[in-house]
């Protein structure tokens, strides 16, 4: 999948292709549906498949105090989307001036002159252009004119959900309550939160639980407080490496037994290794399940007794 970062990366004539527009934050199975789609009608007409797509997100922009933590930070949204049958991704960088352009100028200088749009796909409740004035009816309208067809996506949904669609909205909701295996099931694999492993108090090392502390500097939505079961995977390691994904058990929050911990840290220890030098590391530390809220403990010890049973309790999740 090639990825560009600005019209001028685009080359020149590149086309026909089908488009879509998002910011696909988390790539849930709504956004998959979306996609394919987007794929499925660039093969039948053997043209190109294009999602175009906003870096920062344009609420962090125009009205930064409601902005939001992306679900899942940009790389790993352009990871997940290149495993999807897509061509390209072009990257905006969201500014002022794109928000002014009118849903013609910005349609007419990225999806037809740019991409050589044949189809554009677009979510029912699409909004582009200056003040979200553009919506479906609108992309229509310039269908018409710059002839191209329309495909409309109606909110995508599941019956063991009981309906509710699978949004990004639902899925902050979820995570804000620690449900990460609802969550796993709207995007059809583990939430992640990925990072740099930096130097924290080291406590962990000395109780014999070494953890591997993610950064300030990490990306993605981290779930409520809690310890969980899950997955850290060494991203700078190859694909095979049976040293790259190992079972872990995760403690987020800001650890209540000591009052040395203002802020919320994400640590993972990863089970029954202590031999493991991790620090500067790129790592993804996905979430499977939660097994408690944050507890604060009399004394080291029965900390350490819960921390054994969190470890066992993640082995047989995880390995069974």
């Amino acid at each position: 999948m090639l990825r560009w970062n600005t019209l001028e990366e685009v080359p020149s004539g590149y086309g026909p292709s089908v488009v879509t527009l998002g910011n696909f934050d988390g790539v849930h199975r709504g956004h998959r549906a979306l996609l394919s789609t987007v794929t499925d009608e660039a093969q039948a007409r053997g043209v190109r498949a294009v999602a175009v797509t906003f870096d920062p997100p344009p609420l962090a922009v125009l009205h930064p105090e409601r902005a939001k933590v992306q679900i899942a930070g940009l790389e790993h949204r352009l990871e997940l989307m290149a495993g999807t049958d897509l061509d390209a991704v072009l990257v905006l960088e969201f500014t002022r001036e794109l928000a002014a352009m009118t849903p013609e100028e910005f349609v007419h200088d990225v999806f037809v002159e740019a991409l050589g749009a044949t189809a554009v796909v677009l979510g029912t409740d699409s909004r582009f252009g200056v003040h979200n004035s553009g919506d479906i009816n609108t992309m229509r309208e310039l269908g018409q004119n710059y002839r191209f067809d329309v495909v409309e996506m109606a909110v995508v949904g599941q019956a063991t959900s009981g309906l509710r669609n699978w949004s990004s909205t639902h899925l902050r909701q979820l995570l804000a309550a620690g449900e990460v295996d609802e969550a796993a099931d709207i995007l059809a694999r583990p939430h992640r939160v990925s990072g740099e492993v930096v130097h924290g108090h080291h406590r962990g090392r000395e109780f014999g639980f070494p953890t591997a502390n993610l950064g300030p500097d990490m990306t993605g939505l981290i779930p409520a407080d809690g310890v969980y079961a899950g997955w850290l995977e060494r991203l700078d390691l190859p694909r095979g490496d049976p040293e790259r994904r190992l079972p872990s058990a995760i403690s987020v929050g800001t650890n209540p037994t000591f009052d040395d911990v203002p802020v919320r840290l994400l640590e993972a220890h990863v089970l029954d290794r202590t031999d493991l030098d991790l620090y500067h590391e790129q790592v993804g530390v996905d979430f499977v399940a939660r097994l408690r809220g944050n507890v604060r403990f009399e004394s080291v010890e029965e900390l350490l007794t819960q921390i054994g049973r969190d470890v066992d309790a993640s082995r047989s999740i995880l390995l069974g």
